[in-house]
């Protein structure tokens, strides 16, 4: 993948920061009350205006493969139903029959060419039309085309599919949207890769204390010391906001080597490992031969949900490539969780009263850029 004029920049900067032993820095230091951690009104805000009016990586591409694949979600808050249509498309609705309300679909995955209810047996197609009813006699008063399942906004985008959980009468133009990652993303032809390995964990934490954790480098020779200190500069970073998204490229050591090299025949990809934000609470973590897409959500107060997907390239053909990938996936697993430790220490102490507010520091810069989104997003400035 060719180098662009934005990652060269990149580099320009890191090998100038490096020399003159800084980092990226903004003009002041931030506070950020300890009550957008804990207060359930704070919560409830955000989870109706973020997690109900953007959209929000739920599966890989993959995931349906085939006309008739389909699969459920339910970690929003929301009763998903997600699957592909005989003409392809991808299609999400809320996972309620319009009769009585009953669930329509328990797996969570599947293939299926209708979707029947199990508590009256109405019936409905992958493109949500109510198709029938036992004993129709009793509705021939019922406009069917009034009862099709309830349709929520989604989209095939960058190899995922993304999906906004609520009722919305309005399209979003997800190339707009996602506009400064556009190139780059795509580039990577994520939609291809295949889904090495795919995991979902609970933790007893803020989602916005998960989110922060990827956000800056600061904390990487401490948190993970004897893991991922050693991969990257030592808060060395450049983040590049785009509000309400962020480019956070973190350099890896070997990256001072292109201060020998020509310009015009740097590489940017085996020098950084890039933890791309895209707003609200989505990221697509590309390390050098391998991407890690993750999404946070709110399960509560106090509460979320972290689910990663790792992909790579092919599926590994050898027994040496499945241990190689399984080594990369055991070592972020450890990393991931030093971080969610952490954060549920962090969680534990915030009703204590020990800090009003958190400090975020000049070079913790994603942490800025991210609250500020959120505070915009909260009161309008900011639509998908």
């Amino acid at each position: 993948m060719a180098i662009s004029a934005q990652e060269r920049e990149i580099i320009h900067e890191i090998l100038d920061m490096e020399q003159r032993k800084t980092t990226h820095m903004l003009p002041e230091v931030m506070e950020n009350p300890v009550s957008n951690y804990c207060d359930p009104k704070q919560l409830e805000q955000e989870i109706n205006i973020l997690f109900r009016n953007f959209p929000i990586i739920i599966g890989h591409t993959s995931d349906l493969a085939e006309p008739g694949d389909f699969l459920t979600h339910d970690d929003t808050g929301v009763p998903i139903l997600v699957t592909r249509t005989q003409s392809g498309d991808v299609k999400a609705f809320l996972n309620v029959c319009r009769h009585r309300g009953a669930r329509l679909e328990d797996k969570p995955c599947g293939n299926a060419r209708t979707f029947s209810c199990p508590y009256h047996a109405w019936t409905y197609g992958l493109d949500g039309k109510l198709r029938g009813m036992p004993q129709p006699f009793g509705f021939d008063s019922v406009d069917r085309d009034q009862l099709g399942l309830k349709e929520l906004p989604a989209y095939e985008h960058f190899g995922m599919i993304w999906v906004v959980p609520s009722v919305q009468d309005k399209e979003i133009d997800m190339k707009a949207w996602l506009a400064p990652f556009e190139d780059y993303l795509a580039g990577l032809e994520l939609g291809g890769h295949h889904v090495f390995r795919k995991w979902s964990l609970p933790r007893n934490m803020s989602w916005r204390l998960a989110l922060e954790g990827f956000q800056e480098s600061y904390h990487f020779c401490s948190a993970h010391k004897h893991t991922a200190c050693a991969g990257y500069l030592d808060n060395q970073s450049v983040h590049l906001n785009f509000e309400p998204h962020v480019r956070h490229a973190v350099p890896l050591p070997n990256v001072l080597e292109l201060r020998d090299q020509a310009p015009e025949k740097w590489e940017y990809r085996p020098y950084f490992m890039d933890q791309n934000y895209l707003f609200p609470a989505n990221f697509v973590q590309v390390m050098t031969d391998h991407v890690y897409v993750h999404t946070i959500i709110p399960t509560g107060p106090g509460t979320c949900v972290f689910q990663c997907m790792m992909l790579i390239k092919e599926a590994p053909k050898t027994e040496k490539a499945e241990r190689y990938w399984q080594k990369n996936y055991d070592l972020i697993r450890v990393v991931f969780n030093e971080d969610f430790e952490i954060g549920e220490g962090i969680q534990k102490g915030l009703e204590t009263g020990a800090n009003k507010h958190f400090v975020f520091g000049k070079y913790e810069c994603g942490l800025h850029f991210g609250q500020k989104s959120i505070d915009d997003a909260l009161v309008g400035k900011i639509v998908a």
